[in-house]
């Protein structure tokens, strides 16, 4: 059985839309999964840790057979080919990889929490994730434009446009 799944992806570091163009075939490359769409990619100021450089996001729509606890493993490999490093919370990385929301599953266990904890009040999540599902909702938490509209001040430049 196929669920869909999005995924939102972040790079600040070493080519961050190189970075995420990779990710988008490397996810497309996932067993049992198909990648459906993909946003443009946003430029956006980092939180929490600001000495670091911007970031570069941007949202995935996958049809996955994967449950979401190996999804969360196969994204994981992924970063880690990317030469992602965690050296401290919000630390500059070559490419993060989140499940933002997998249906209209909510799960909470260790180390995987869906939907995304923090997604309804991050404009570089919301805004990808509405060009690419407009009418999404957010389990537990309402339609996701609504979480965009309380989103004041976070600023998003669009650098490149969808290509799949």
């Amino acid at each position: 059985m196929l669920h869909t799944a999005f995924i939102g992806l972040g790079s600040n570091l070493e080519d961050p839309c190189s970075q995420l163009r990779r990710a988008f075939d490397d996810l497309a490359g996932l067993p049992d999964t198909r990648l459906v769409a993909h946003s443009s990619l946003y430029r956006s100021a980092p939180l929490g840790f600001a000495e670091q450089p911007d970031f570069i996001n941007a949202v995935a729509k996958i049809e996955t057979a994967l449950t979401p606890q190996a999804l969360l493993q196969a994204l994981l490999q992924i970063e880690h080919r990317h030469g992602r490093e965690r050296t401290f919370r919000n630390a500059p990385r070559t490419l993060d990889l989140d499940v933002l929301l997998y249906g209209d599953m909510q799960l909470h266990e260790h180390g995987l929490t869906i939907p995304h904890p923090q997604m309804h009040l991050r404009a570089f999540v919301l805004k990808p994730l509405l060009e690419i599902a407009p009418d999404v909702p957010i389990p537990g938490m309402g339609q996701a434009k609504a979480a965009l509209d309380r989103c004041d001040g976070q600023v998003l430049e669009v650098v490149s446009e969808p290509i799949l």
